[in-house]
């Protein structure tokens, strides 16, 4: 798929280990880096960007602002926005990945470059989707175009039908404890999830890729899933049969259990069951990961009638504006309030340790997000396992790590 991608949208033929030019579709800017791409567009380039419709600000990982110094280069952005007629997502709309998706802009066989290492999102949608630094990123707005070395692929065949109570997340974390965390540098991951999963479940697939280092994630689009959202999925995008890959894994999804990254390599990946009992201080629900609505839903329904346990936090984000109006609609909202969370605006929150929740030395937070490393989410000597949402929300009621189905067994009668 990667090589179709980049072949379409260059001007010949390409294949992994080519270097291709090719157009570029969207150019994500965040906000966190919003000042030096503005840099290096006007004092370094001293250009303009060649097609504002394809660049996109969005202020999400620092939102509301936190500082006088981070007020001011989001003060820039938006001047910076209304100056060269680009897009700009201010405050509140919610997380790069997820409004950008919302909004159409990610299509099947786009390429999409973003300022944030989790552009491999794009891939959900089966568009070549990849990170890059403020230079590439300046020049890609400024020429329409990017170079890269095309990536060799790994194939993922997922198999078998998940069982109650396991979902994409752990499929995703599954995949990079298979595939290690430098299991696929520079390498696209192709995955073949035939009529499974919804596209918000594809996007915690796509989006935890790049914890595997792959250059892009990209889930080959099945059955109706993505024509349901309203995407014309051209036939050129899908693999050929018989097409080569440098590596092919096979996940059997009937044999997985709920699972957890514990502190601090995503691929350390151990059943939720070895885990269970660990003290935790904070819990932390939403991200590009795992902030969207069926996401919400599923701690919800653990949540529904429980408390947070005294002694631990629940902070709850939504992904974007869309998903905190839905939830709000349909009294998800209402169901967490109750329960004991504190609900955040639309955004990255406390992911990057910069703001609305950052942990103090030695707490241990599990969280729904997509990294675990020393200090990301505020002290060093802070630890973060990741997980699902049903298993955040479940941790959260007994205030230790815990299964949904703790609550049950814990509350019966001795």
């Amino acid at each position: 798929m990667a090589e179709k991608i980049l072949s379409r949208r260059g001007d010949a033929d390409v294949y992994a280990g080519d270097l291709a030019v090719v157009e570029v579709d969207q150019v994500m800017v965040v906000d966190s880096i919003a000042q030096s791409f503005i840099e290096r567009m006007e004092r370094d380039l001293g250009a303009a960007p060649k097609y504002p419709e394809r660049v996109s600000i969005v202020v999400d990982h620092v939102a509301p602002a936190s500082t006088v110094s981070v007020a001011q280069a989001q003060k820039e952005a938006r001047e910076y926005a209304a100056k060269t007629g680009v897009r700009l997502f201010d405050v509140g709309r919610g997380i790069c990945h997820q409004v950008l998706m919302e909004e159409g802009l990610a299509q099947p066989g786009w390429i999409v470059l973003g300022s944030d290492s989790h552009s491999t999102t794009y891939g959900a949608v089966a568009a070549f989707g990849s990170g890059m630094g403020a230079t590439d990123i300046a020049l890609a707005a400024a020429s329409g175009k990017t170079w890269l070395r095309v990536p060799e692929s790994v194939k993922v065949t997922l198999s078998g039908e998940l069982r109650p109570g396991v979902s994409a997340k752990d499929v995703a974390l599954e995949m990079i404890r298979v595939l290690g965390a430098d299991g696929a540098t520079y390498q696209s991951v192709e995955i073949h999830a035939g009529d499974r999963f919804t596209r918000g479940e594809r996007m915690t697939l796509a989006n935890l890729c790049v914890e595997a280092g792959a250059k892009a994630g990209l889930v080959v689009p099945g059955g109706d899933i993505l024509t349901d959202y309203g995407y014309d999925v051209p036939e050129w995008v899908y693999p050929d049969a018989g097409a080569t890959y440098v590596r092919d894994v096979e996940l059997d999804l009937s044999a997985l259990r709920p699972r957890m990254s514990a502190p601090s390599e995503v691929d350390n990946v151990h059943d939720v069951a070895e885990l269970r009992g660990l003290k935790v201080d904070q819990v932390f629900i939403g991200t590009c990961t795992n902030g969207r609505i069926e996401d919400l839903h599923a701690a919800a329904e653990v949540l529904r009638g429980q408390r947070v346990s005294p002694g631990t936090r629940l902070l709850v984000i939504p992904a974007s504006s869309r998903v905190m109006e839905q939830a709000l609609e349909d009294g998800t909202l209402l169901t967490l309030q109750r329960a004991g969370a504190v609900l955040g605006t639309p955004g990255c929150g406390p992911c990057m340790g910069r703001h609305q929740g950052v942990l103090a030395p030695g707490e241990v937070c599990v969280s729904t997000s997509n990294r675990n490393f020393i200090g990301r989410m505020g002290d060093k000597d802070a630890r973060i396992y990741l997980a699902s949402p049903a298993v955040a929300a479940a941790t959260a009621v007994m205030g230790r790590v815990a299964l949904p189905e703790d609550l049950t067994r814990d509350l019966a009668p001795a």
